[in-house]
């Protein structure tokens, strides 16, 4: 996906786009005010005010149809230096203008004009709207004046606008191609997840995702129990002492839920790490005993705003994978090489690519000695060369209390999802007086390591169903096997056999006895996706054989039973996926070669 934020030629084109788009409807709609329109990771947009008339679907091609007059009239986009009063009294009836005017330095302002179209800005832009001609208008919605509940709702309209014709269209296929893959949608056609108005922001797992969040969380207890981790369960709620003393309290309460019992302020865990703090306080350690890997699965809850609620994407409860690793400082380096060895591991067995980013200490907000930053910064990115990855330096963005590396995976569209992170953390060992003894017999503080692979469960599972279109591979899939008796009477003895002996074999199976037509019950399986589907008739029945068929393949493969059962069993183990079989159109299948 292309990046309209970062890429200079791509945003200045995109914000002229915008530009545009609201002159447009200034034309058909003489009353429009307009507060701002900015350029975003999807394109651009522009908040307006229409009065008492609302945008709707059908008022889009017609703001498309004037938006095209204009690029074809061909004017310059004009820049403009004004004083503040000049300003003032340019947009003296537009009372968003003013506000925006008022909140300036004194001072030249800008401003870009466009035949009878003016508005604040302070560009760059492109030189005539003829550039702007090949955009699409997306969609639109309400957004409240300056994000403020308590405002007025504005009308937002998103566009996109390319270099060329080409550009546009692939855009628009990529953007179809994501839409059959949203995760709400295809987590109700797959009976995985839903939402409930009882519980804004709080998925329910059906039957069938929870096969699959069971298979991914016990994936993740094998991989950390071959890594050496310990595994812990903490509270969910716990008193204000707690989170007060770890900090978020002060600095995180709005996005907390709190309780009082036996006139005792309590709040459920926002976060895990405190937690763990406590459990590492419960014993004591020497450095014989480090590293110490401890790992949890902890469910959290925050207070997310309900505008900003997507799915399993932004939810208000959900699953980190949490785990925090205490060290001597020596040990930095090698153990950030095992987590990104770790990490390279898990994210390979999902066809997923990633790149690294190096997080560095903030330029006025940070705590801890300038000597331990120096060294813990350059022991992550020795850990990076060391593990042989490239990584990019994010200057001055680390946390407060320490830098950090970041995972960014890149999905089977080349989506990019920030997942794994590896945090060095200055400020919670303090905090909490976290101590081991040292070869000398002084107690002293270790180093702590934040990490999650995942990053929530519930959101990773939102971006796997995405990936692979619905369609996971065998060893993630909830059904693996559907097993499907051409007629009951003749042939469901044999497939209760067969279901049978899968599901003995730990496969995940289901037997489809309905009495409905054999090509409903085939297409049926399909529409869900089911990896192998096993028609069984006379001839299978006779040579205790399977006929099966692979998701996205059409043609029919006849075997014995054993060499069936072996074949599945072996792929579930190897964890392999094939992501061709996912359909992706053939420039989406271009760029992931092209990724990985």
């Amino acid at each position: 996906m292309r990046d309209f934020i970062n890429e200079e030629a791509l945003n200045t084109l995109n914000h002229s786009c915008a530009h545009v788009m609201a002159q447009a409807v200034k034309h058909l709609y003489p009353q429009a005010k307009f507060w701002v329109g900015p350029v975003v990771s999807e394109g651009f947009y522009y908040d307006i005010d229409l009065g008492d008339q609302v945008i709707t679907d059908d008022d889009l091609p017609k703001i498309e149809k004037e938006m095209k007059k204009i690029c074809k009239d061909g004017k310059r986009i004009i820049r403009e230096d004004i004083s503040k009063e000049e300003a003032l009294d340019m947009f003296k009836d537009d009372p968003y203008k003013l506000d925006l005017i008022q909140g300036l330095e004194d001072g030249h302002i800008t401003c870009y004009r466009q035949g009878d179209f003016v508005d604040l800005c302070r560009g760059p832009h492109v030189e005539t709207v003829k550039l702007c001609k090949n955009f699409k208008l997306l969609k639109h919605s309400g957004a409240y004046w300056k994000g403020d509940k308590n405002n007025k709702v504005l009308q937002r309209i998103y566009g996109v606008c390319f270099p060329t014709a080409q550009e546009l269209q692939e855009h628009l296929d990529f953007l179809e191609e994501a839409k059959k893959r949203d995760h709400k949608k295809l987590g109700r056609e797959l009976d995985l997840f839903m939402m409930s108005e009882y519980a804004p922001g709080m998925p329910f797992f059906l039957p069938h995702g929870m096969l699959l969040r069971n298979t991914l969380e016990q994936y993740w207890y094998e991989e950390h129990a071959k890594e050496g981790y310990q595994f812990i369960k903490t509270p969910i709620m716990m008193s204000r002492e707690l989170w007060e003393t770890s900090g978020h309290w002060d600095n995180y309460k709005e996005n907390m839920y709190t309780s009082e019992i036996d006139e005792r302020e309590f709040a459920i865990k926002p976060m895990n790490c405190p937690g763990s703090m406590l459990v590492y306080k419960n014993g004591l350690h020497s450095y014989k005993d480090l590293p110490l890997r401890m790992g949890e699965l902890g469910q959290v809850h925050r207070h997310e705003a309900s505008g900003a609620l997507n799915g399993l994407f932004r939810v208000r409860t959900f699953t980190q994978d949490d785990a925090h690793i205490f060290m001597t400082p020596d040990q930095i380096e090698s153990e950030v090489v095992r987590l990104i060895s770790f990490i390279d591991r898990v994210y390979s067995n999902l066809g997923l690519p990633y790149d690294i980013e190096l997080s560095t200490r903030p330029e006025e907000k940070y705590i801890g000695d300038l000597e331990i930053w120096e060294k813990s910064e350059a022991a992550l990115a020795a850990a990076c060369k060391a593990a042989g990855k490239d990584f990019k330096v994010n200057p001055g963005d680390g946390a407060f209390y320490g830098p950090k590396l970041d995972f960014h995976v890149r999905d089977s569209l080349g989506r990019v999802w920030q997942c794994g992170t590896i945090q060095l953390d200055m400020n919670l060992p303090e905090r909490f007086d976290l101590t081991y003894v040292d070869h000398n017999g002084e107690k002293v503080r270790p180093v702590m390591l934040h990490r999650v692979i995942f990053g929530s469960i519930e959101r990773f599972i939102g971006i796997l169903i995405e990936h692979f279109a619905g369609a996971f591979p065998l060893w993630l899939a909830p059904t693996q096997v559907k097993v499907i008796p051409v007629k009951n009477e003749y042939h469901l003895e044999y497939s209760k056999e067969v279901y049978k002996l899968l599901e003995d074999k730990g496969i995940r199976v289901e037997l489809d006895d309905r009495e409905e037509k054999l090509g409903y019950r085939i297409r049926e399986a399909q529409m869900k996706k089911i990896p192998y589907q096993l028609v069984l008739g006379d001839k299978e029945r006779d040579e205790r054989t399977v006929t099966y068929r692979q998701y996205g393949e059409q043609k029919q493969i006849t075997v014995s039973l054993d060499e069936f059962v072996d074949m599945v069993l072996k792929q579930i183990e190897e964890k392999g996926i094939d992501l061709e079989v996912r359909k992706l159109p053939s420039e989406t299948k271009k760029r992931l070669k092209d990724l990985i």
